[in-house]
């Protein structure tokens, strides 16, 4: 028979994102030898203490990872410290190590928060992999609560806002459809506000209080995305010191937005297919199969359907995403939401609020045809009101083009456009980047638009 000890042990070693610390809870002598020996030889750092009330001391007073706790503990109990760890709401990942006995109580233990329990004997090897998957299980959840909290702050912010019919209908929509687990495709074009339709669909359904993840599928190079999407293990490239977690599992109970998915390279079309289907992805480098919980809202400027005709876009990926199918009309069709939009705009920035636009300015932005939609129209609206000294605002500070630009029919609407890009990159001094900024436009969309209108050599 071993002798019995509360016994308390503080290790760390290298983890996913950084050091694991963790803290063991253990009345054998004999498994602390061992694992002491096991764990030391693999670089822990190993402290002990065979006070109980010390343990709940200590997790009070410091930051841990993971407890190894130890059921049948004389004095303080595993279960009464469990107990506790929830009450207080302690940030740290418990593993039960039990006896065959008490399996049935290290059931309990979990319905009370514990995160897995092992059954003794078990190796060590074992036990370590549990810990770390202990550890990303509680990266992951700090990381989603500090998302949560960014996404709450700019959400007071960041509002639909709208007297448009048709708008006003597809919002109705949003309230049905977010009571599903649907896929959802929302088209239109660059800067109507498809991410912000997805974050009302996320926030009315029943994942909204998991983490909205955006992807844009555009902006990050095709030969990170794949990493960035499903994470790596370590070693799995030059760089990669550590394992990380990617971002369908961030997204874990939660919403992942795929901002221009037609510009998803076809190999990852592959991939993301089989995610949407299993549920089940491998990161890179990784054999371990990784099992994701998450809900799927795609957007596109382009019409994927012809790109499914180019044989650019997987015909079975486009039906998986567009279970439901919503189309945001342009800003230019709905223009009794653009004073809407202006006062808004106003009223959120402390800086501009003695400040307004009269009849014949705002007639103007009426007028014009945003074809950045309202994410130009913000920007013209905040350039304006810096740039100006009046407290009202008239037609002659707002940029010159705003104010040249005749109305024009269909057949010409392109030669307008390509003198609109024209003079935003003159503006810009050639540099593309800045130019997409101030059209309100993803910088592939300009460079489309550059190639399709022949002016990339000019």
């Amino acid at each position: 028979m071993t002798t019995h000890a509360q016994f308390i042990m503080s290790l760390c070693i290298e983890g996913v994102t950084g050091v694991i610390h963790v803290l063991i809870v253990d009345d054998d002598k004999n498994l602390l030898r061992v694992l002491t020996k096991e764990l030391s030889d693999d670089g822990f750092d190993v402290i002990g203490t065979e006070n109980g009330m010390k343990a709940s001391d200590l997790l009070e007073k410091n930051d841990y990872d993971v407890l190894l706790l130890d059921l049948n503990l004389p004095g303080l109990g595993g279960m009464d410290l469990l107990k506790k760890i929830k009450t207080l709401a302690i940030p740290v990942e418990v593993i039960i190590l039990t006896g065959h006995a008490t399996v049935s109580t290290a059931v309990e233990a979990m319905k009370l928060g514990a995160y897995d329990y092992l059954t003794k004997p078990f190796q060590v090897e074992e036990l370590k992999v549990v810990i770390e998957k202990a550890y990303e299980k509680k990266e992951l959840l700090q990381e989603n609560l500090h998302l949560k909290t960014q996404i709450r702050r700019q959400s007071k912010d960041q509002r639909i806002l709208t007297k448009n019919p048709i708008f006003l209908g597809i919002l109705e929509q949003v309230t049905k459809i977010s009571r599903t687990d649907l896929s959802i495709l929302i088209c239109g074009e660059s800067g109507v506000g498809k991410e912000l339709v997805a974050k009302a669909i996320h926030e009315e359904s029943n994942r909204g209080n998991g983490p909205f993840i955006p992807l844009n599928c555009g902006a990050i190079p095709d030969n990170l995305l794949e990493s960035e999407l499903f994470g790596y293990e370590k070693g799995a490239f030059t760089g990669a010191h550590v394992r990380k977690p990617g971002l369908l599992e961030v997204a874990y109970h939660g919403t992942l937005f795929w901002d221009e998915i037609g510009e998803l390279p076809f190999q990852l079309q592959t991939k993301l297919l089989r995610v949407i289907e299993t549920g089940i992805f491998f990161r890179v480098g990784g054999i371990r199969e990784v099992k994701v919980d998450v809900r799927f809202i795609a957007a596109t400027n382009r019409e994927i359907k012809e790109e499914v005709e180019k044989g650019r876009f997987r015909e079975d990926l486009y039906y998986r995403i567009s279970a439901i199918s919503l189309l945001i009309p342009p800003l230019r069709e709905r223009k009794e939401d653009i004073s809407l939009l202006v006062e808004d705009m106003i009223q959120n920035n402390p800086a501009f609020k003695r400040k307004s636009f009269n009849r014949e300015a705002l007639k103007i932005l009426t007028d014009y045809r945003w074809p950045g939609n309202v994410r130009e129209l913000q920007n013209v609206v905040h350039r304006t009101l810096l740039l100006s000294t009046k407290d009202v605002i008239e037609p002659e500070d707002l940029p010159v083009d705003l104010i040249e630009t005749p109305k024009v029919s269909g057949s010409r609407l392109e030669d307008v456009e390509r003198e609109h890009i024209i003079k935003v990159l003159k503006e810009a001094g050639g540099q593309k980047g800045k130019a997409a900024e101030i059209l309100g436009v993803d910088p592939k969309t300009l460079y489309r638009k550059l190639l399709n209108y022949r002016m990339d050599e000019e």
